[in-house]
């Protein structure tokens, strides 16, 4: 997570569009898209993060499939769990309305939080569609890498 964050700090210091890292087995990709050379917020691109290597399955987006795995058997929920350790926000802006809400429908493509770490703003996808049962982060909660974020019941 560390090689990760300093390259995301080297990638929006430098403005850079793509960054590439191979150390032996360990291959680190992140890449932004650019808005035909008009500068953009971080939290309007999200950077792209592939990791591929011996454990890891790789992820795409700076955001964490639904973690499926996560399923308990007697109530069928999935977990959507935090991608990266940073700072858990419900909403765009202080002044806007949450993302979701406890009964919110959500599709795979549908933004439920955004997760500020080091000052770049990584908008987190359901990549699931149902309804959210619990959200158990708290607005500008301190998150973890993998630490549970929401609970969905898929359609």
């Amino acid at each position: 997570i560390e090689k990760v964050e300093k390259l995301i700090r080297l990638m929006v210091d430098n403005d850079l569009s793509s960054i590439s890292l191979r150390d032996g087995d360990e291959e680190i990709t992140l890449s932004r898209p650019s808005a035909n050379g008009s500068a953009q917020h971080p939290m309007d691109v999200p950077p792209q993060v592939v990791i591929p290597g011996p454990g890891n399955v790789g992820a795409s987006e700076a955001a964490p499939p639904a973690n499926p795995e996560s399923d308990s058997a007697d109530d069928g929920l999935v977990t959507i769990d935090s991608p990266m350790v940073g700072t858990f926000y419900t909403s765009p802006t202080p002044e806007d309305d949450s993302f979701v809400k406890v009964g919110s429908k959500v599709t795979t493509t549908s933004v439920v939080c955004i997760i500020e770490a080091m000052k770049v703003f990584n908008e987190i996808r359901a990549e699931v569609a149902g309804t959210i049962e619990k959200i158990l982060a708290t607005n500008q909660q301190a998150v973890e890498y993998g630490q549970p974020l929401f609970t969905v019941r898929p359609d």
